[in-house]
Order: structure tokens, then C-alpha cells, then sequence
């Protein structure tokens, strides 16, 4: 826990490449770098944007605008946790991290986006609108994966809500890493870093 809280610290993301410092191996599993790179981008934005006037919540449940469930419907029903919301002034920025490739294989041979994962943010963003909460109107969301075998920028507004796709290079040094990461919330091109 200690050499997690030092890295996240000095801003450091572990490689397998040689270098000065050893770390125990690494879980492997999915979910386990999935958690890590999830917790690394929220103590980010908390680190970095909450002295700045920014209220950073990581991990934050909503319910389904549900009216009239039947009685068994509540019990059964399955949570939405957003992974990052961001709130500053009048701007709402939700962001899902997601430890995975951002495209994959399309029906047709193409390469497309996740649409499972786009489905999930819209829902956040779509679900949360409530006429006395003027953020929840305009929010906007983020899909950030890490760059794997593709750089990604892209958005677009979708009823109201703008949606960006975007990659982090996480193989990139730290202040490229802290450029990129402070880009997607200035809402400018993450290439140009």
C-alpha cells in the first residue's frame, strides 16, 4: 500500500521495463489494473483540480429514474456507479474509465467503438437530468481508455450532452500523462501534448 500511495504520489505509473525502483509483481487480472488505473485518474483530478475550485467524486452511485416499479423490481435491479464526476461553476464532466482497448472489431471488418461502454455513459448522463439540477441538463461525459494500439480524440453532442472518446498514453512520461489528463478537462485536443 505504501509504494501505491508513493507512486500515486510523485505521479509515476509502473512499467515492466528495467529502471531504479523494484515493485512486487503486479496482479495481472483485468479487474485489478481496471481498479488501479480507475483509482490513479480519480486521485489525479483530486490531487490536481480540487484546489482549483473543482468537486471530484470518485465512485458515485445513482439510482434509475424509475416511476411505478413493481414490488420486486427495486431488490433486483442493478446500481449505476460513475467512476469520476467532476463539478466546477456550471460544468458537469462524468468520466468512465475503462482498462480495455477503445475499438474493436466491427460486424463488418471495420473497428469501432465499444458500443456496450457507450451505452453505459449515456445512460449516467441521460438518467441524472432532473429539471431542478441545471448541470445535470448540459453534463458532459468521457470514455478514457489507455492508449493501447490506438490514439484516440473524438466527440460529439448527443441530445444535449457533449461525449468525448479519448486515450491517455500511460507509456508516456508524467508531465505528458498530467497534459493530457488536464486537456480532457479544458475540454482541448489531447494530440498536441
Amino acid at each position: 500500500m505504501l509504494a501505491a500511495a508513493q507512486l500515486a504520489l510523485n505521479l509515476h505509473i509502473p512499467t515492466e521495463q528495467a529502471g531504479r525502483a523494484l515493485l512486487p509483481v503486479a496482479n495481472r487480472r483485468e479487474t485489478q489494473g481496471w481498479r488501479l488505473y480507475e483509482a490513479a485518474v480519480a486521485g489525479f483530478y483530486d490531487a490536481t483540480l480540487s484546489h482549483q475550485g473543482w468537486r471530484v467524486r470518485g465512485q458515485s452511485g445513482i439510482a434509475w429514474p424509475m416511476e411505478n416499479p413493481t414490488p420486486g423490481l427495486p431488490a433486483i435491479m442493478p446500481g449505476m456507479t460513475r467512476d469520476i464526476v467532476l463539478e466546477r461553476g456550471d460544468q458537469r464532466i462524468i468520466i468512465d474509465t475503462k482498462f480495455t482497448e477503445i475499438v474493436s472489431p466491427g460486424q463488418y471488418g471495420n473497428t469501432t467503438l465499444k458500443s456496450a461502454n457507450i451505452y453505459q455513459l449515456y445512460a449516467y448522463l441521460r438518467s441524472q437530468e432532473q429539471p431542478a439540477d441545471l448541470l445535470s441538463l448540459h453534463s458532459s461525459g468521457v470514455l478514457l481508455y489507455p492508449a493501447i494500439d490506438a490514439r484516440v480524440d473524438e466527440s460529439a453532442t448527443v441530445q444535449g450532452h457533449r461525449i468525448r472518446f479519448a486515450t491517455v498514453d500511460l507509456s508516456a512520461g508524467t508531465q505528458t500523462i498530467r497534459k493530457q489528463l488536464l486537456r480532457i478537462v479544458e475540454d482541448r485536443p489531447i494530440d498536441s501534448c
